[in-house]
């Protein structure tokens, strides 16, 4: 698991369908949190705002107290300091789910021979399942754009951030307001490298904000393909295969 890339931190903005992404529900979230302790899986955990990152595991889920306690860090230092944050933003996996959760005013604490922080249960937790939200990451040396035509603006070209054959996620800047679950914008242009203009309806289904670890943030829109012309999602996945057999080709020159 590849948690430090998983450190970006995601809030759900907006969804068609917010409760596909993010647990409310008391039960669910104490269950969740048992197959974590059960799973033995690892959490990386950082103080906020800006603080220590560190990685843990949980310790403890006390559903009748409603609390949980984090395996604290071996550095006494790190430890005092996240013993004074605000927040705990946790991030983990599942069986390839990505899990995020903050936990409120960890209180630091001596657990067995060692440090443990203990906080109440997080009221919400995010799910996101890689297929439904990370796709193929388009390089950043060849940056892919699709042309959006926006009422009142005429055409906008906006970064493409990921993309699969059945719809793609481009950056947003953060005060723009164009963008909300349901909307639809006919007449969108796809350009791939080597391919002509691949033409579509995009239906925006979910809003993320991101914010990466160095404080840079961003809004992602998911967006979904519809009214697309024959050969274009073979097209897509041509552009895919190509670029993941480049990656693998790199990887295996670094060793």
């Amino acid at each position: 698991m590849t948690i430090e890339h998983e450190m970006t931190r995601v809030e759900l903005l907006q969804a068609d369908d917010p409760s596909k992404y993010l647990l409310k529900d008391r039960r669910e979230i104490t269950a969740v949190l048992r197959r974590l302790l059960d799973a033995r899986e690892l959490v990386r955990a950082r103080g906020t705002p800006d603080g220590d990152s560190f990685l843990t595991a949980l310790l403890q889920v006390d559903e009748d107290d409603a609390v949980l306690v984090l395996d604290g860090s071996p550095d006494e230092g790190i430890n005092a300091r996240l013993g004074r944050a605000a927040q705990l933003d946790c991030v983990t996996q599942l069986d390839k789910v990505r899990i995020q959760f903050m936990l409120e005013r960890p209180m630091l604490q001596t657990w067995g021979s060692g440090a443990a922080f203990r906080a109440a249960m997080p009221v919400e937790l995010l799910r996101l399942q890689r297929r439904e939200f990370y796709r193929l990451q388009t390089p950043a040396t060849h940056a892919l754009t699709c042309s959006v035509p926006l009422p009142g603006s005429g055409e906008m070209a906006w970064r493409i951030i990921d993309i699969s054959g059945g719809g793609i996620a481009i950056a947003v800047p953060p005060n723009d307001a164009s963008f909300a679950p349901g909307d639809e914008f006919p007449s969108c242009r796809i350009k791939l490298p080597d391919s002509p203009p691949i033409h579509a309806r995009l239906t925006v289904r979910n809003l993320f904000r991101l914010t990466t670890r160095n404080g840079v943030g961003m809004l992602r829109a998911g967006c979904e393909f519809s009214d697309m012309p024959p050969g274009a999602e073979e097209a897509i996945q041509r552009y895919i295969l190509k670029i993941e057999r480049q990656r693998s080709a790199r990887q295996r020159a670094l060793g």
